[in-house]
């Protein structure tokens, strides 16, 4: 059975190189998106496999996982559990700026889907003198900081939010299991069989589900509409947050300027993804924040996207790309302004 087991996951990889087939075909386009395949099975495998035990979870750093437009401000932290069972969740808030833990139902095997079940958000939490917090994530409720759990959660996400990385220190997060199972189960060619299967699917699903978004926003290039919030919350997005994603596309020598009002909000960003829906290389200027942009003398926000620095504005560095993906978001907001965008030579700029 095992060797039937990988034979089967190879040919499953393979043919979700179909949705990277499908994509453009430009050079770099085509090299991220096997790239991006290649990282999906690095974590889906991980995930799957290796830390797939909800009796015996840990919290893992999506290190260098970029999926669905990942914030390029935040620190991802994911666990496997199960809806019913009981967990002590413990760590210290630490002094970065916004904090939440959600549970999901995670069904990008299946339908691309990831639901909520459940949210905390650290405006929530009760702290302790020390500093340190307790967190239950349980089907009943219990104690003053409880994490709902429905019978189809299967995961914990957790985000922690920069607004300043120079200065802001973010938590430490541990969770155990305290009902469940003394000790883990041996490793079996049932489960192994099952872990290669749900691993492989997660990494199709997951390609195609953002593949479709892209399609999607490319209907209205070079706008940052609201299509809808929904779509967002039902593949994983935080309640908390209104996201305005976006197709954008530029010929050599264009720009494209957003400019919009700015919402009282404890947090907002906005991104520059490629066509996969990866945030691009965080060592150059692909993203700004509350903290990190400059706002007009009237209070509003001026975005320039543009292969090179237009010397006004916030600007946002292409990065060899001609198209991809964007999102602005806006956390916490009780209005959710929709920016005006267009193209211009970037000249005029200048």
């Amino acid at each position: 059975m095992p060797d039937q087991a990988w034979s089967q996951f190879c040919q499953a990889l393979e043919k979700a190189g179909e949705v990277i087939a499908s994509g453009p075909d430009t050079p770099l386009d085509r090299a991220e998106g096997y790239r991006y395949l290649a990282r999906l099975t690095r974590e889906m495998l991980y995930s799957c496999l290796d830390n797939a035990d909800p009796d015996f979870p840990r919290f893992h750093e999506l290190d260098l996982v970029k999926i669905g437009a990942d914030n390029p401000d935040n620190v991802y932290l994911s666990a496997n559990i199960r809806g019913d069972r009981t967990y002590r969740i413990t760590g210290t808030r630490g002094t970065i700026a916004y904090f939440s833990i959600g549970s999901k139902a995670n069904r990008y095997a299946k339908d691309g889907t990831m639901a909520s079940t459940g949210e905390l958000s650290g405006a929530d939490l009760t702290i302790s003198p020390d500093g340190t917090v307790e967190i239950i994530a349980s089907a009943v409720q219990q104690g003053p900081n409880w994490l709902p759990l429905a019978p189809d959660s299967t995961g914990l996400v957790v985000r922690q939010t920069y607004l300043d990385r120079t200065s802001e220190v973010p938590g430490t997060w541990h969770i155990e299991q305290i009902d469940g199972p003394l000790e883990p189960a041996p490793l079996t060619s049932e489960f192994l069989a099952k872990a290669l299967q749900r691993a492989a699917l997660s990494v199709h699903g997951t390609a195609a589900t953002f593949a479709h978004w892209t399609r999607t926003f490319a209907a209205r290039p070079n706008e940052l509409p609201d299509f809808g919030q929904e779509m967002f919350q039902r593949a994983g997005g935080d309640p908390e947050i209104f996201y305005l994603h976006g197709y954008w596309s530029l010929r050599p020598g264009e720009a494209w300027v957003i400019e919009t009002d700015v919402p009282d909000c404890p947090y907002w960003n906005f991104q520059l993804d490629n066509w996969w829906m990866e945030s691009l290389d965080h060592r150059r200027q692909i993203t700004v924040n509350k903290h990190t942009a400059s706002l007009d003398a009237d209070g509003r926000l001026t975005i320039v996207v543009a292969a090179s620095d237009p010397g006004v504005g916030n600007w946002i560095d292409t990065c060899g790309h001609n198209s991809g993906t964007a999102l602005l978001r806006w956390l916490g907001a009780s209005v959710h302004p929709i920016p005006k965008c267009r193209v211009v030579p970037l000249e005029e700029m200048r």
